[in-house]
């Protein structure tokens, strides 16, 4: 590492179990806290940093060589990086990319955000799979502390279920995307990523962003074809402002697409329950089996909550639609007659594999045959 990341052990991640890793700082020269988490995606790294969905997290990168090919402002997901740090094996000094203006520790500087390398990202990652996702601190000047002064300040981070990660991530104001005379979609942002709108665009869709806690009142005034209720930060529990909409566009039978949060918004508007997953599922190799057709796709997920299958509504049309096959949590939920669509992963990747593009044609099509006259 270059001569200022002297000495080769001067941060630390401390977690609040007690377990401390000590390596070496990058990125901006700060403290942070918040919850440690893992993600297995192999690529991807800057739109892991801008995913709102990271908001409040120390993400832990499996992936043992990070930044080898750079940053650039076309990969970012949002308007800024939202993690609260991040941990790598190796930070990659020298990026080597024609696209690439800089380097992740200049990235990371620039967005008053620490990093840690040197550290055993897979003994960390198979702790985190032990203990769950935790509470933790990574401090960058932890030279002189001691192992229990690190861990104290682990043990004082607030986790993003216990804050208003939405309320900070969102956007505030209306945006306008796309043009033309294709259908009209409205997004609510609970911490949208850039993908799913340009997914949306690139379909001949026109899209209204609007910031989540919109009135359904004032959607409605929009007179959209469908809705997209974004995925996004924090615990579902705790977003009741959003289950008044979702009812609404229930009772209106209004095509709607949930992603993620969405998703999880949806399953409490039918009277399902959500839980909090032990250590979420954050990658892009998380295999997803539709239970209608059987097929199975490898899907990019991030999210620490899942809606609890034990607890989805006994008929009145709905159903369990995906399952995920490593653990069984409900992945996707379907309605036999109603235009609904939710997904707990995230079609439009960024990063991952574009393997579930086609669910927004899905949507689409949906749109598409609730505006057609009858007879047609």
């Amino acid at each position: 590492m270059p001569d200022r990341y002297q000495p080769a052990h001067d941060a630390a991640l401390a977690l609040a179990d007690g377990r401390v890793f000590r390596g070496t700082g990058f990125g901006a020269s700060t403290d942070a806290s918040g919850e440690a988490v893992f993600t297995t995606t192999m690529t991807g790294y800057q739109e892991v940093c801008t995913d709102p969905s990271f908001r409040g997290q120390i993400v832990c990168m499996t992936y043992p060589l990070i930044g080898n090919y750079g940053v650039n402002d076309d990969d970012n997901e949002s308007r800024q990086p939202w993690i609260a740090g991040l941990v790598v094996r190796e930070a990659s000094e020298h990026p080597s990319n024609w696209r690439s203006s800089g380097s992740i520790d200049a990235y990371l500087q620039a967005a008053g955000i620490p990093g840690i390398a040197g550290v055993d990202t897979r003994a960390l990652t198979r702790h985190i799979r032990s203990v769950g996702d935790t509470r933790a601190a990574l401090v960058h000047n932890a030279a002189g502390m001691t192992d229990e002064e690190l861990v104290e300040r682990a043990q004082a981070a607030k986790l993003p279920g216990e804050q208003d990660v939405v309320g900070e991530v969102q956007g505030h104001d209306r945006e306008q995307w796309g043009d033309g005379d294709g259908p009209h979609i409205v997004v609510i942002d609970c911490g949208v990523k850039r993908n799913i709108i340009r997914s949306l665009v690139k379909r001949g869709a026109r899209v209204t962003v609007v910031p989540y806690g919109t009135l359904y009142a004032e959607i409605e005034t929009l007179d959209p074809d469908g809705v997209v209720v974004s995925p996004g930060p924090g615990d579902p529990a705790n977003l009741d402002a959003g289950l008044d909409v979702v009812q609404h566009l229930l009772d209106d039978q209004r095509p709607y697409f949930g992603i993620c949060l969405g998703h999880q918004l949806l399953a409490r508007a039918i009277g399902a329950e959500t839980t909090k997953l032990k250590f979420g599922h954050r990658g892009g190799n998380h295999p997803v089996r539709d239970e209608v057709t059987g097929r199975v796709s490898i899907t990019a997920q991030n999210h620490s909550y899942m809606v609890d299958g034990a607890t989805f509504p006994e008929g009145h049309g709905w159903s369990v639609g995906l399952v995920n096959l490593n653990d069984g949590s409900v992945e996707g939920i379907r309605h036999l007659t109603q235009p609904v669509l939710s997904v707990q992963f995230h079609p439009e990747a960024a990063p991952g594999p574009e393997d579930n593009g086609y669910l927004f044609d899905r949507f689409l099509s949906m749109v598409a045959d609730r505006k057609a006259p009858i007879g047609s």
